[in-house]
């Protein structure tokens, strides 16, 4: 069996389950939340939200390596060549999307778990401040880098291919040549599943 078949039958796997696991993880969130409630709700105002699909991409079919550059919240200059190399996930969220609020902390356990490794976490903020993106990241106790991307778009322009522009929250996978590996449009459906799709990039050449 290859490897994109074990992955493909081991999402498979996943997925039922996934439902369930996002209906616990939504009932957990903090009371005061409104936005992470409103979400669980199921309301969907104020945001534009993907379908939840994960799509993954055979190593034939990835195209071209993806060249990007932005500025972190702490005004540090971040681009591809830093995680030369590595296994990449990349996030694309905002503070006030009420999906992205419900996923931080699945995304920062796996950034935890994968650091010893050398898998990068990146965040690419499409709307905020540099103080609201601050904010979120204390609250959600993100530690991982993120760019603010609102004034200059490009790294969402590089990603253009892959990601549409109002689909928040996006989260690529980019194996180690620099291309995107897998896709998940709209909030991550179950940590197992991102974490299937980075420990299998971890494990190519």
């Amino acid at each position: 069996m290859t490897t994109a078949s074990r992955t493909s039958r081991r999402l498979r796997l996943a997925l039922p389950a996934a439902a369930a696991a996002v209906a616990l993880l939504l009932s957990g969130c903090t009371a005061n939340d409104s936005l992470a409630a409103q979400y669980r709700s199921g309301s969907g105002q104020n945001y534009i939200a993907g379908d939840g699909s994960v799509s993954e991409y055979a190593a034939g079919n990835r195209g071209e390596p993806v060249s990007f550059s932005g500025k972190l919240i702490d005004g540090t200059t971040v681009s591809d060549k830093d995680y030369a190399g590595k296994v990449l996930v990349v996030n694309f969220w905002y503070a006030g999307c009420p999906p992205c609020r419900v996923e931080a902390p699945d995304l920062e356990a796996l950034s935890k778990k994968y650091a010893a490794q050398g898998v990068g976490f990146l965040g690419v903020n499409l709307y905020d401040t540099a103080s609201t993106a601050e904010s979120f990241e204390k609250d959600k106790g993100v530690t991982y880098p993120s760019v603010l991307d609102r004034d200059t778009g490009s790294v969402l322009l590089a990603f253009s291919k892959t990601v549409p522009p109002k689909a928040t929250p996006t989260t690529l996978v980019i194996d180690k040549d620099g291309r995107v590996a897998a896709r998940i449009l709209g909030a991550i459906p179950d940590r197992s599943i991102l974490d299937t799709l980075i420990s299998d990039a971890v494990a190519e050449h």
